[in-house]
């Protein structure tokens, strides 16, 4: 390296590391911008998720309670009951 440009490209390095510490800032910062959003995210299906499943245990349990239904029910009768 010529001594004579040394103070240039000094200059310049210090330049560059100025930039990249400026970048790296401003993404280290949106990093944690968005992981802040991924927690409040990931808390928020897991809620939608703990109520959908309290749904469903819930809609389970009445199905198993209710007597069966005869609405549908296929009964044949007799030529003799018919009469």
């Amino acid at each position: 390296m010529d001594p004579k440009h040394a103070g240039s490209v000094l200059k310049h390095l210090e330049k560059q590391k100025e930039l990249l510490m400026e970048a790296y800032r401003s993404m280290s910062h949106e990093l944690r911008g968005m992981q802040v959003e991924e927690e409040m995210l990931m808390r928020k299906y897991y809620e939608l998720m703990t109520a959908h499943a309290k749904q469903t245990s819930a809609n389970v349990k009445e199905n198993k309670n209710e007597e069966p239904s005869e609405a549908g029910a296929l009964v044949v009768a007799s030529k003799e009951e018919q009469s």
